[in-house]
């Protein structure tokens, strides 16, 4: 493990030990790897206390520590791997974006716009710090995403790391979405059925791609754990749109129960989902009272 390497794992097991435990549960769980508290060791600062207390370890055993606090991924080889750094301190669904570097600015702005659906992009030309080396941030992004998008823009074909990106995304066998904006997919995805941009907004897109994602076995777990407040909030808008057309229905005169019925598909939408909160029954109740059914 390179130093800077280890420096920041044992930074980010610090800051674990010091959210979950106490200082004497720190020493219990550390007895655990057969580390003996030191003598005259200073406990003004859990994360002081645990950095100094881990110092000096070897690299397996810090391996091993992270590991039991789940701050690793490993690999289907057995590797450790890191998440690049905008990664490493969220819990949000991890999102690939690859794109050509002449529209780093398309990329971004699409990521700006799945971040309100707990979707956390990575984008190589946004997300590497400068200090770091280039293409170990974006291996730790492939080891370690949840999903893949590629975004096919002119020359995207072309490009020397787009395909590796796609390839490696394919191997690993995880969901994999083509965004169609002037060039068409090829190689191994090509059989896939693509997004098309045509005139869709970034907004638009974002919101086809978190459905894709809702509806796909493979992700649907993981995008309700990654963040389910911000999928609550990105629902709000439908479930406006639902009481609105009840409200119009009353208020315009409508008759028949097309509006109601409108109303009930957009709510079994937000079951389907999985992140429509939940309530007592007494709210449950009144749902169905307001439908008519």
């Amino acid at each position: 493990m390179r130093v800077s390497d280890k420096l920041a794992l044992l930074d980010k097991i610090g800051r674990e030990l010091q959210s979950r435990f106490t200082f004497s549960e720190i020493d219990a769980f550390l007895a655990e790897f057969q580390i003996t508290r030191p003598e005259n060791a200073e406990r003004n600062s859990k994360w002081v206390y645990s950095k100094n207390v881990l110092s000096g370890l070897d690299d397996e055993l810090i391996i091993k520590i992270a590991g039991e606090l789940d701050l690793l991924e490993i690999t289907s080889t057995g590797q450790h791997f890191e998440p690049p750094r905008n990664w490493q301190k969220t819990q949000e669904f991890r999102l690939f974006i690859s794109h050509v570097a002449a529209e780093k600015l398309k990329a971004t702005r699409l990521k700006d716009c799945l971040a309100k659906y707990g979707i956390s992009g990575f984008v190589a030309h946004e997300d590497i710090h400068p200090t770091l080396e280039w293409q170990n941030e974006i291996e730790r992004a492939l080891h370690t995403m949840d999903a893949f998008v590629s975004i096919h823009t002119s020359g995207f074909s072309k490009s020397f790391w787009t395909p590796q990106e796609i390839g490696f995304a394919v191997g690993k066998a995880i969901k994999v979405i083509s965004l169609r904006m002037g060039e068409d997919p090829t190689g191994f995805i090509s059989k896939q059925q693509a997004l098309s941009r045509g005139r869709k907004t970034a907004e638009e897109i974002a919101d086809e791609i978190d459905q894709l994602l809702s509806d796909d076995p493979r992700t649907q777990q993981r995008l309700a754990e990654g963040n389910p407040k911000a999928r609550i909030k990105s629902d709000r808008i439908e479930r406006i749109a639902w009481q609105a057309s009840i409200s119009s229905s009353s208020s315009s005169g409508v008759t028949g129960n097309a509006p109601r019925f409108a109303a009930f598909a957009i709510w079994l939408r937000l079951l389907e989902r999985r992140d429509w909160p939940k309530a007592p029954s007494t709210r449950a109740s009144s749902v169905w009272s307001l439908i008519g059914l």
